[in-house]
């Protein structure tokens, strides 16, 4: 039964994938944030789809600037952009962790290490240094406190989910196997739930980049006199239908981060407070998984 579920679930998101892909090319979003939705549907199937329609799919044309302000669609982009990045790291550590069959902790080391270092220096960092004006070694520095709170959260939430997956599902330890690929999508998922509460801090404190608008300048015309009327005049807000030239010239696009004025931004202590709490969380999960790895499975 279990491996009908997993077929089921395989054949889902192989449709969840091809939707996204083929539907997110008339979606308005940043080109990074567009594959990140990819591979978070790649990653969690129909959830990520699911996610994807209620969260960044323009409902009718011309609304998208108006759909993505909401706060939670906004954390919605930073955790689907924290998870396809990390994502990819954690799930190469995990194949080689256990094709080469490494001890408990070097394993969790080396997802940890892999799926910071592709998060934080690509898809953080490189994707998005035209927001600190196109320095890679600036966005290096702005970019390293929100991806390490990032990372933690989403580790607490998928470190005890693999554990007891793997314990109670057979073969489910073995790249080769698709039970080890169905274990990681759960694991995700867990992860992402977990992420979002810490994702919506960043947000909030413009550390971290939520949803926006990209258009074309030529397909800006219909809803600029719109917006100009509403904003008083005044230039476009994040999220709010900038065009990808004004973006770069700006260095605001609906991203947060390092360009929100300093009166906007966290404390020093406050920031240091939170990375205090996610290294907790990170190791809440890490003492869960122990604890379901030693229990006897009548306790699971």
């Amino acid at each position: 039964m279990l491996d009908g579920v997993i077929l089921l679930w395989f054949v889902l998101t192989a449709l969840s994938v091809a939707f996204v892909a083929i539907d997110i090319r008339s979606t308005p979003e940043s080109p990074v944030l567009k594959w990140g939705f990819i591979l978070v549907a790649a990653y969690t199937g129909p959830f990520g789809a699911f996610l994807y329609v209620l969260g960044c799919r323009e409902p009718l044309p011309g609304l998208h600037e108006r759909y993505v302000t909401a706060r939670w669609r906004q954390v919605l982009g930073s955790t689907s952009h924290c998870v396809a990045g990390d994502g990819i790291g954690i799930l190469a550590g995990a194949a080689i962790g256990s094709t080469f069959h490494l001890s408990p902790p070097t394993h969790l080391a080396l997802e940890y290490v892999l799926g910071f270092g592709f998060g934080w220096t690509i898809f953080q960092s490189l994707f998005m240094r035209d927001m600190v004006g196109g320095s890679y070694s600036r966005s290096l520095r702005h970019t390293f406190i929100p991806e390490l709170l990032s990372m933690n959260a989403l580790m607490a939430g998928m470190v005890p989910v693999m554990t007891i997956l793997m314990s109670h599902i057979f073969d489910s330890d073995s790249p080769r196997s698709p039970r080890f690929w169905f274990v990681m999508s759960m694991a995700l998922f867990s992860g992402a739930l977990v992420g979002y509460p810490m994702n919506w801090w960043l947000v909030v404190n413009h550390l971290k980049h939520g949803m926006m608008t990209v258009r074309k300048p030529d397909s800006m015309q219909p809803i600029r006199p719109a917006m100009n009327q509403e904003m008083g005049g005044k230039m476009a807000m994040p999220g709010m239908g900038m065009s990808g030239m004004e973006m770069a010239e700006t260095g605001k696009s609906g991203m947060g981060m390092s360009e929100a004025p300093s009166t906007l931004r966290p404390s020093a202590a406050s920031i240091a407070a939170m990375t205090v709490l996610s290294v907790a969380v990170f190791g809440a999960g890490i003492l869960a998984s122990r604890w379901l790895q030693f229990s006897p499975p009548g306790r699971n």
